[in-house]
């Protein structure tokens, strides 16, 4: 079986999905040493049936990453009990040093899915832990330094159709830590060969854009004093572009 859609290379200020529009992701955060290449784009490679999860659409996942950067190609090739479950990579200035990391979504067919940051030389720097059981997916919301304290921050949902706990990292140090968690959000059906929402900025700083739970409401999560919820309008693919763009 193949993919419906093919998965487009990952560039900076874009996340596309599976043909589909409705995910639009703000990547604004991720770099390199000096010394190292840039970057300037990312693709999925060499597809493969050997996780059959399903969760976007098909069976087809992605066994190797391949990396463009000055002067060539790099391919980063997983073992054979993990794939790339996801719709492209992301490129994101992590260190904000002004040149990009990879971020993806990494699964492992014991313990499942996790968020996984490569650099330019083809290191897995970092990663969230696996969530622990095989078919168990992270849907990726951005990434960008949320509550303005100088750290860029990955945020995404945790089992967008069981758990709908939206996970909020810091990367400092070279590492990732867990800063926040929110109940009751989700971006993603079962199927859907694309991821709802992202992060928008109108203008007053970065704002996470979700659904509720239970696909009634568009919902915005930003950083005031704490970490809060506001409810923009009900859930439609309408609603939801207007919102990203700031038109609503």
């Amino acid at each position: 079986m193949i993919s419906k859609a093919p998965r487009l290379p990952a560039r900076l200020w874009q996340c596309r999905a599976r043909g589909a529009l409705l995910a639009m992701c703000l990547w604004l955060a991720g770099g390199v040493p000096a010394v190292a290449k840039t970057i300037t784009s990312a693709r999925f490679t060499e597809p493969t049936t050997r996780y059959a999860h399903g969760v976007l659409g098909d069976n087809v996942e992605y066994g190797a990453l391949e990396l463009t950067v000055q002067g060539g190609t790099l391919t980063i090739r997983l073992p054979s009990d993990r794939v790339f479950e996801d719709l492209a990579p992301r490129l994101a200035d992590m260190d904000l040093d002004g040149k990009p990391e990879v971020i993806v979504v990494e699964s492992h067919n014991r313990t499942g899915a996790q968020l996984a940051i490569y650099d330019s030389g083809g290191r897995k720097i970092a990663a969230t832990p696996h969530i622990g059981t095989r078919f168990r997916w992270l849907a990726p919301i951005g990434a960008a330094d949320l509550d303005s304290d100088g750290f860029v921050e990955i945020a995404y949902v945790d089992r967008p159709h069981l758990a709908k706990t939206l996970r909020i990292w810091r990367f400092k140090d070279g590492d990732l830590a867990e800063i926040a968690t929110l109940p009751g959000l989700t971006n993603h059906k079962i199927g859907d060969d694309f991821i709802t929402g992202g992060i928008r900025d109108c203008g007053t700083g970065p704002e996470m854009i979700v659904v509720s739970a239970d696909w009634q409401q568009i919902v915005s999560i930003r950083h005031e004093k704490g970490w809060g919820t506001r409810t923009l309008s009900p859930f439609s693919r309408k609603a939801m572009k207007q919102v990203l763009t700031c038109t609503h």
